[in-house]
């Protein structure tokens, strides 16, 4: 099962960060959280760790009407909030690749029909975030 929409994109890893960001913001989404794992590893384990990695940030994505939506119909749907979405690039790459949570995922795990709406919405929303990216990509 996949779990995440993914593509790639013939970007610098900064660029390819900046653009997530204003595609997500097109969207409605936020940032709530970021994660720069490379530096993390970096710290914790050792340059060689955080070189291995490459450069990767997970962003915490978040349409605070959709959260709004979901956590009034489960608020245990929480646990699964904010939408993940990552961009990584490995250290002999020459593109950057974005992985965005499936929303669906939450699906598979509530009945409630106001998740399912919400979940679509999401999807929507991120799939249109990435296809925006990939147009950016081909200009």
């Amino acid at each position: 099962m996949s779990y995440t929409h993914t593509i790639t994109v013939p970007m610098s890893y900064g660029q390819a960060v900046d653009a997530t960001r204003a595609a997500l913001a097109e969207q409605g989404f936020g940032i709530l959280t970021e994660i720069d794992v490379k530096a993390t590893f970096t710290t914790k384990l050792g340059a060689d760790a955080g070189e291995a990695v490459g450069d990767y940030i997970i962003l915490g994505a978040c349409n605070p009407t959709l959260a709004s939506k979901a956590l009034a119909a489960e608020p245990e749907l929480g646990a699964l909030l904010p939408c993940n979405v990552v961009v990584r690039r490995g250290t002999t790459d020459d593109h950057a690749t974005i992985d965005a949570i499936d929303p669906q995922t939450m699906v598979q795990l509530s009945g409630a029909p106001a998740v399912r709406e919400v979940a679509e919405d999401a999807e929507q929303r991120l799939r249109a975030a990435l296809t925006a990216l990939s147009g950016i990509a081909q200009d």
